[in-house]
């Protein structure tokens, strides 16, 4: 029984993100690859936050940043996962490749995903639903010929759902989902990740992860876009192409690091969201977000204490 660790994705990105997180080689390689000398007063812009090319890179860097500054002082990991963009984060924690091509990785990801979208001629985002999933998936299926844009871009289990396309998809989507006594709200997220709309900007990033070189994980690694072990370095390569294309299995993928005897369960990144998920799928199973903790110290001793 164990450690486990999840990155999470964008849209919960804020200034006062990671108040303990020390300015460090990483760090600076990463404000360095946005092109800003201060990351906090780049993401006071809300402009500048939420557009696709700096949430990726930047989440991707500071992720990485914060969980090297605290690893060192936790036991060995029991299992890793990453959501949305969190896997690239994730996969390089595991060792199938270096921070510095995760940073190279995460700017290569974004200009795939905004080719793609430039050629659609439109951009889009992603709405969270909270209600019986049976309900998302009959308006996804009445909405198909009329929003073919429009689909399930996050399957998080039984009563939530992120659905991802166009904004007027997206709109239309909230006003009948929401007369069916659903709650829908917007993600501030300028882009639709997960849905078949980016399946030219999965086939371009599969074609740069062909000229890198991945190794295979060096501890329980879960893809999202099935739940699956990745145990090989194709197996790498698949996930992370597939899911900027295709639902992100977040509930499965939960289970099978569930399913790894994990005492605790450490978010890493902004917000708290994927901590709050995970308490509501298994709630004997402590988990917090390292946003949550005033210093890296406190983030450490809260670990040690579950896993005495």
């Amino acid at each position: 029984m164990t450690l486990a660790v999840l990155f999470g994705g964008q849209g919960t990105q804020h200034p006062l993100m990671l108040p303990w997180l020390a300015e460090d080689a990483l760090v600076a390689q990463t404000c360095e690859a946005l092109g800003t000398r201060d990351w906090r007063a780049a993401l006071s812009d809300p402009a500048w936050a939420t557009t696709n090319r700096h949430a990726q890179v930047l989440l991707t860097g500071l992720g990485l940043a914060a969980w090297r500054q605290i690893e060192a002082g936790l036991p060995p990991v029991g299992a890793l996962a990453g959501y949305s963009v969190g896997e690239l984060a994730a996969f390089a924690a595991a060792g199938v490749f270096s921070d510095a091509m995760a940073l190279q990785l995460a700017q290569q990801r974004v200009a795939c995903m905004d080719q793609a979208l430039a050629q659609a001629g439109e951009g889009g985002g992603l709405l969270s639903v909270a209600g019986p999933r049976s309900r998302v998936l009959d308006l996804l299926a009445q909405a198909r010929e009329r929003d073919p844009g429009l689909g399930l871009a996050i399957d998080l289990g039984a009563d939530a759902a992120i659905l991802g396309g166009p904004q007027a998809a997206l709109a239309r989507a909230a006003v009948a989902l929401e007369g069916l006594g659903l709650r829908c709200k917007p993600l501030n997220v300028a882009i639709a990740s997960h849905v078949p709309m980016l399946t030219e900007a999965a086939a371009g990033f599969a074609r740069a992860l062909d000229a890198h070189d991945l190794r295979p994980p060096r501890c329980p690694l879960f893809a999202n876009l099935s739940g699956a072990r990745v145990r090989r370095a194709e197996d790498a390569r698949r996930a992370l192409a597939g899911q900027i294309a295709s639902t992100v299995r977040w509930a499965d993928c939960l289970d099978a690091v569930h399913a790894q005897r994990v005492r605790c369960v450490l978010e890493v990144g902004p917000g708290s969201a994927l901590a709050s998920m995970w308490r509501q799928r298994f709630p004997e199973v402590p988990a917090r977000s390292v946003d949550e903790f005033r210093s890296a110290a406190a983030v450490i001793d809260w670990v040690q204490r579950q896993l005495r």
